[in-house]
Formats: structure tokens, C-alpha cells, sequence
């Protein structure tokens, strides 16, 4: 039976197997009317996707806002209506709130922040598809060691973009204190002139603890300054390490800034972390360091040609820049745009966005089962007694792991 008559006409069949799925209405991605008995099920019909041969159709199902609004009350309801009207609008105010709102570790904001994302996503895919499928912003992620001057070429390179047209969403990942929980978030106090722009927006953000040095919610908050029409979203990260995998997995282009002078940079630097590199920028190359400067860019470009190749379309480039006297810059954005032309062109880029949605799905996961499991009752009844016997070496950390495992699984 043809898809046409199918919707004409509701198999049985179709439609209970459809049902017994976790979501109870759905939004079909089609252009015909639909059939009364669609719609008294609460399903919705809106317009065809015709592939290239004219003869199969895609039919996409997504659940529909009603099924994260239910249990709203008018209230919040307002409120969320507030932030995602503003931001779609483009005021600064509503998409800071926003942020905060997907940051805070209340559990009702928490529902908020998930009905606003979902709102914001199906904003997000209507535009794209007015933009003939392709990408709204350009993702970069940039990292390097503490002084390679992460945050004076941001302002040079973000003042070039702004006056260029763009708008650019900065978000600086502050590392927090172990023992207090604060972070200095002083990226903002030496970006002063691009803070002051009104076509940029920096948002610096807390780790609070979350290994790689990347926050659990910088994911969401790319997908909120997108929504917010910025156009370029630069993810600037602690550079300790593990932050550098944990940024890979969330931009389109990693970019690792290194400064001339650092000793054997070689040896100093993880063989990880420059895999991951498409483009590599050796910063501060003026004064009495362009000599070092073209050292170290040589030896990259040698190390560059070791490693394996990633992208069927794009070798990794070593480039010199200065932000003091501007060199290399206007070169180095010709660069990041030949980039995402070529890895747009080749289809790269849309798989790559694709994989890192599933790998960020599994990290959230993860972290909420933990902290499932941490709450838990009768594990959380057995967690200091087993801790302090691992403390005073009466119990291994294996051991320790597996008992309080076992008490969780048998919870019933």
C-alpha cells in the first residue's frame, strides 16, 4: 500500500504499533490533509518530503509540544511563552535568562529549561529548512594552554566578525574551585571592548566540577544563542586536557591556539589533543617571537603529516597569528571558511552534528544515573560506612564499587 492511500486511509495495524510507543501524539512531516481518523487520535499532518526520485516519500515522526506542556501550569506556562518570544527576537536579557535557566540544578527549572529547548528546537529546524537544510551558525571550539592568549585573540578576531556583519555568541568555560565551588569568570573583564559590542554576546560559565571542564549545559546553550540568531558561537574552554575531548564533541571546527614559546611544545603537548585539531595557530607571533614562532609552526606542520587522516576533504593547517598587530587573522577566518565550505559540501558536517547529538545524549544519561544512583536510599545509607572502610585500606575500591552496586540492583 502506498503512503498516500496509507494516510487516506489508516492501517489498523499501522497506527496501534504507532501508539504503543512512549509518545501518544505525533507531528508528521508531510503537505496533504490528513484523514478524520488521524486527527481524532491526535496526530497532525503538515507537508511531504519528496526524495530525489519522485517515488518514496520520508515520513518523519516527532513528538509534539503539547506533550512537554501538559503538565505546565499558566504561570510557567507565561513565563516560558516570555523567554522564548524574547529570544527568537533577539534580546540579549531573554536568552541570558534562558542560559540560566538550562544552568540551574533545580529540578522543576529543569522541566522549564527542557520545555524551552524543545520550543527552540522546532524554531531551530523550521529555519534551517528555510535555509536550504544548512547549518544556521558555525560552531568553532577553541583551547590552548593557560597564557597562549586565548581571550585577547577572541576580542581581536570577534571585533573583526562584528564588523563583518556577524553575530557572535562567546561562551567561556571557567574552571570552579574544588573547595569553594566558585570560579573567578574573569574572561569577561579582558574582553572589554567586545563586551561592549551589541552584535556580541559572552557568556562565561562555571564548570562546577564536570570532568573535561566543559558544563553538562554548553550544549544546550549553543542551541539557545543559535536560536537567538548568532551566526558564529566560539566555545572558548579552560585548556587543562580533558576539556579539549569533552569541546570536540560539540563544535563543528576545534581550533588549538599555542604560544611560541613553551619549551620542547612537542613533548608538552597531548598527541590527542592535536589529532582532534583542524587548525592549529601559533599565537604571538611578533616582536622578538617570529622566530620561534616559524620554529614551532614547522615542526607542527611536520608532526600534522604523522598523524591519521580524519576528513576525506580537509587536512589540518598550521597558521601564524598575532592579536596585538592583527597578523594572520583575516587569513586565519579565510581558513575556517574554506573549512565548513568543503566539510558542508561533502556532507561531513551534517553526519558529524548528527554523531555528536547521540555521544552528548549518552553523556546526560550517564550523568543522571549517577546522580540516580548516588540518591538512591539504601545506597545512599551504605555510601559513608563503605567510604570510610576504603579510607582506612579495610576495603578495596572494587569491592567497595560492587557492594554498593549489588544494594542498588536489589533495591526491590
Amino acid at each position: 500500500m502506498s503512503i498516500p492511500v496509507l494516510l487516506l486511509h489508516p492501517h489498523q495495524r499501522f497506527l496501534k504499533g504507532l501508539l504503543g510507543t512512549p509518545f501518544r501524539r505525533y507531528h508528521f512531516i508531510s503537505g496533504l490533509q490528513c484523514a478524520q481518523p488521524f486527527k481524532s487520535r491526535g496526530l497532525h499532518c503538515t507537508k511531504w518530503m519528496l526524495l530525489s526520485n519522485g517515488l518514496r516519500r520520508k515520513l518523519c515522526v516527532q513528538a509534539t509540544l503539547k506533550d512537554h506542556t501538559e503538565g505546565l501550569s499558566d504561570k510557567e506556562q507565561r513565563f516560558v511563552d516570555k523567554l522564548y518570544t524574547g529570544l527568537i527576537q533577539g534580546h540579549r536579557a531573554c536568552l541570558a535568562e534562558a542560559i540560566t535557566l538550562v544552568e540551574s540544578t533545580h529540578s522543576r527549572k529543569k522541566e522549564l529549561a527542557q520545555v524551552l529547548l524543545q520550543k527552540v528546537l522546532v524554531h531551530h529546524r523550521e529555519q534551517e529548512q528555510l535555509n536550504k537544510g544548512k547549518p544556521l551558525a558555525f560552531r568553532v571550539g577553541l583551547s590552548g594552554p593557560p597564557g597562549a592568549g586565548k581571550s585577547t585573540f577572541i576580542e581581536y578576531f570577534g571585533k573583526m566578525l562584528t564588523e563583518r556583519g556577524h553575530k557572535l555568541s562567546v561562551l567561556a568555560v571557567d574552571p570552579s574551585s574544588c573547595t569553594s565551588g566558585g570560579s573567578l569568570l574573569g574572561d569577561k573583564t579582558r574582553m572589554t571592548e567586545l563586551s561592549r559590542d551589541m552584535n556580541a554576546y559572552i557568556r562565561p560559565s562555571p564548570t562546577s566540577g564536570t570532568l573535561g571542564g566543559v558544563t553538562r549545559t554548553t550544549n544546550e546553550a549553543i542551541l539557545l544563542c543559535e536560536g537567538g540568531g548568532y551566526d558564529i558561537i566560539l566555545i572558548e574552554t579552560v585548556g587543562v586536557g580533558q576539556s579539549e575531548f569533552a569541546v570536540a564533541d560539540m563544535v563543528d571546527m576545534f581550533v588549538l591556539l599555542l604560544p611560541p614559546a613553551g619549551g620542547d611544545e612537542l613533548q608538552g603537548i597531548k598527541r590527542g589533543i592535536i589529532e582532534m585539531a583542524d587548525l592549529v595557530a601559533i599565537t604571538k607571533c611578533d616582536g622578538d617571537l617570529i622566530v620561534p614562532a616559524r620554529r614551532i609552526q614547522a615542526e607542527y606542520v611536520s608532526a600534522l603529516k604523522l598523524l591519521r587522516k580524519r576528513s576525506e576533504v580537509w587536512r589540518p593547517k598550521v597558521i601564524r597569528i598575532s592579536a596585538k598587530t592583527g597578523e594572520g587573522i583575516t587569513e586565519m577566518w579565510d581558513k575556517m571558511k574554506e573549512f565548513q565550505d568543503l566539510m558542508l559540501g561533502s556532507g561531513e558536517l551534517t553526519a558529524k552534528r548528527r554523531k555528536q547529538q547521540k555521544v552528548w545524549m549518552w553523556n546526560l544519561i550517564q550523568e543522571n544515573v549517577l546522580e540516580h544512583f548516588k540518591t538512591h536510599p539504601t545506597v545512599r545509607e551504605q555510601i559513608p560506612l563503605l567510604e570510610q572502610k576504603v579510607l582506612r585500606g579495610a576495603l578495596s575500591p572494587g569491592l567497595a564499587a560492587d557492594l554498593l552496586l549489588k544494594a542498588f540492583r536489589s533495591r526491590d
